[in-house]
């Protein structure tokens, strides 16, 4: 699996949980999908990505 793709799948799984405990346990959950939402739009502008980073480290994608 493809760093890029993997990160997807990250960011998918952190923006559904986090709108899951914000329903359920507490609206301040709401600012971590801002948080990866602030992140892939920043990301997309300047190609960074600290996640990306952190998977290339740990072998994702050889």
């Amino acid at each position: 699996m493809t760093v890029e793709r993997t990160l997807r799948l990250i960011a998918g799984a952190f923006v559904l949980a986090s709108l899951a405990l914000g329903y359920w346990v507490s609206p301040y959950w709401y600012l971590f999908t801002a948080f990866v939402g602030l992140n892939l739009f920043q990301s997309g502008f300047t190609n960074w990505c600290p996640m990306m980073t952190f998977l290339r480290k740990l072998g994702v994608g050889r």
